[in-house]
């Protein structure tokens, strides 16, 4: 490992046991984290399988660099680069979604609120623009909409107006526990046991990286990449994610009749849909992060 911050793959026997159906194929890990899926995709693969992995972030790509396996290569690209692949050259796709443990224990990652840190919150921390530039600028409306629609937060407007205030005043949030407060200030319930500023930071967080579209595109690249027969696998942590993930599995696994010729054949499925799976208690107990993960599996069929 090249940092202190562990982490502990979720799902992981379940992941590969669906995605690996043939041992000679070529895999595509769409987010490499810490790799923990990668490495046991390695000891599934035959001598001639191949197992090519994707991931935004610098650190990501120092773990991989500990990887001495010649099946084995990275692209320091976000996934919706799936598209770039040959069609139909993938036997399987893995998508990890969300941060990593490291990258949320790091306080200098700007990710949580548990420590102080620069507000950052980018998956690659050398490309864009970080939280807290993008919280300078921001006009109170977009800051509201992005924290309802990607917190699905209700108290968004006024935490939106706490945030414009104290700009105007001369101070922009910076940090991590400088807008953790703010948020707790703006909040008049929350939860039991749920942090006031846990909604909002997770908003800004994909927001500022833009996950959501990137999944979408990513999906849709998919099925360009993945064999007839292979297998889309998917990890998700929270019900934006995967009601994305769950619409598309169940749009493209069923025939689609045209309206304007009612009497012709629908059009043929793109995917069959092979279920969805959570951790179990064991796996919970020892990895709390793992209780809100939801994976489910598609196989692509054989029509274009």
């Amino acid at each position: 490992m090249v940092n202190a911050w562990s982490h502990t793959t979720v799902l992981l026997p379940e992941a590969i046991d669906a995605l690996v159906t043939d041992p000679r194929g070529c895999y595509v890990d769409a987010t490499f984290g810490r790799g923990g899926h990668a490495r046991l995709i390695l000891q599934r693969l035959a001598p001639a399988g191949q197992l090519l992995a994707f991931d935004k972030d610098p650190e990501a790509l120092a773990e991989a660099a500990w990887i001495e396996d010649a099946r084995f290569s990275i692209r320091h690209q976000g996934f919706a680069a799936l598209g770039e692949l040959p069609p139909g050259s993938a036997a399987g796709v893995l998508m990890d979604l969300g941060i990593s443990s490291p990258q949320i224990d790091n306080p200098a990652r700007g990710f949580s609120f548990r420590a102080d840190g620069p507000l950052d919150m980018r998956m690659d921390p050398t490309r864009g623009q970080s939280a807290a530039e993008w919280l300078a600028e921001a006009g109170e409306r977009q800051i509201a909409e992005v924290i309802r629609d990607y917190g699905e937060e209700r108290f968004a407007v006024a935490i939106a107006k706490a945030i414009v205030a104290r700009r105007q005043a001369g101070s922009p949030v910076a940090t991590t526990l400088e807008l953790a407060e703010l948020v707790a200030g703006a909040v008049k319930t929350r939860e039991p046991g749920q942090n006031p500023a846990t909604r909002t930071f997770q908003a800004v967080r994909i927001f500022v990286n833009a996950e959501l579209e990137e999944l979408e595109q990513a999906l849709t690249a998919s099925l360009h990449v993945l064999q007839p027969g292979g297998r889309l696998v998917v990890i998700s942590f929270h019900s934006l994610e995967d009601r994305i993930v769950k619409q598309f599995i169940a749009r493209h696994s069923r025939a689609v009749v045209d309206r304007r010729a009612p009497f012709a054949e629908p059009a043929p499925t793109r995917l069959r849909a092979l279920g969805r799976v959570r951790p179990g208690a064991a796996e919970v107990a020892a990895n709390p992060r793992a209780r809100s993960a939801i994976m489910r599996v598609a196989e692509r069929t054989g029509v274009s």
